[in-house]
This record gives C-alpha cells, sequence and structure tokens, in this order.
C-alpha cells in the first residue's frame, strides 16, 4: 500500500456545513457557561477558529470578542506553536467564564499552548482528530488522524471532470 500525502483523505467542508457546524457547537455550549450558564468572553484562534467564533457569538449573545493569534502550521507541514498576538490580559485572567474557540484540534499543540495559559478556560472545535481530543472540552465532529480538512476558506469554487469522462 503506497502512503497518502495529507491532502490525498481530504474532507472537504463548505460555507454552509461550517455554519451549521458552529450552530451545532452553540447549541451545546449554550448554558453552561459559569455565570448562570453565560459566558464572559469568547476569544477565536486565528485565523480558522474566526468564522466559528463569530457564528457561535452571534448564536449566544456574546459580545465580548477577542483574538489570540497562534502559528503552528507552515502550508500543511505541522511547526512549534507560538503566540503571535495574545487577548486582553485583564479580560482573560486564568481563562475563568471564557470560550475559547478553534476550528479544528489536530495534534493539540495549539491549544495545549493556549490552555497552559488560560487553565480555566473551556476549549471548543467544530472538528476534532484523535491526538488532539484530550485538549478540547467540547467539539462536533471527529475525523480520523490521516484526513485532511479543506476548509472553505482555503478553497475556490472551479469546474470538476465527470468521475466517467466527459462523452
Amino acid at each position: 500500500m503506497t502512503e497518502r500525502l495529507p491532502h490525498e483523505k481530504g474532507f472537504h467542508i463548505s460555507w454552509d456545513q461550517i455554519h451549521r457546524d458552529s450552530r451545532a457547537l452553540a447549541w451545546r455550549l449554550d448554558g453552561h457557561g459559569p455565570d448562570d450558564g453565560a459566558w464572559r468572553a469568547i476569544v477565536a484562534i486565528t485565523r480558522g477558529g474566526m468564522a466559528p467564533a463569530m457564528i457561535i457569538a452571534r448564536e449566544l449573545d456574546v459580545r465580548t470578542v477577542d483574538t489570540i493569534s497562534v502559528k503552528s502550521y507552515n502550508h500543511q507541514e505541522q511547526t512549534n506553536a507560538v503566540v503571535l498576538k495574545a487577548p486582553d490580559v485583564d479580560m482573560m485572567g486564568d481563562g475563568t467564564g471564557i470560550l475559547v474557540i478553534d476550528d479544528l484540534v489536530d495534534s493539540g499543540k495549539t491549544l495545549q499552548l493556549v490552555r497552559d495559559l488560560y487553565p480555566n478556560a473551556h476549549f471548543a472545535t467544530v472538528y476534532a482528530k484523535p491526538k488532539g481530543r484530550p485538549m478540547v472540552d467540547t467539539f462536533i465532529t471527529e475525523v480520523s488522524q490521516d484526513t485532511w480538512i479543506f476548509f472553505p476558506w482555503d478553497m475556490a469554487l472551479q469546474y470538476v471532470e465527470p468521475y466517467r469522462g466527459t462523452d
């Protein structure tokens, strides 16, 4: 058996699907914050967590939204995670009442870095892979570790030849 490249076992996510899955994540999180079920703020892990965080903030009526910028990929190659921009220090504290959102947990390195900074935050992702699953508190869909997820912000629409030819 030949070894596949990361993109050869692809899971393509449309804008409609990320919207539906992000709303499902919001519904799962609704009422589970520490302040009578409410969350103090949402922190999106950039860049992939921004779209889900926007949808979740709308669904849960959370008005305070910030970002943490963590770089852990160079194209399709995973690298050591580093924080490039942190959220507001006064807002974050130890993370209590903060909902940290990302699109995907893969190896868990990004979430581990953020969890070390804000140990009491609640970590939620739309998609989770087995290696990173222990780092996330709430997620919607698990995919295999060898699946490459193609998010809609990484894709462009284009014509595709029919499977059976062009007759």
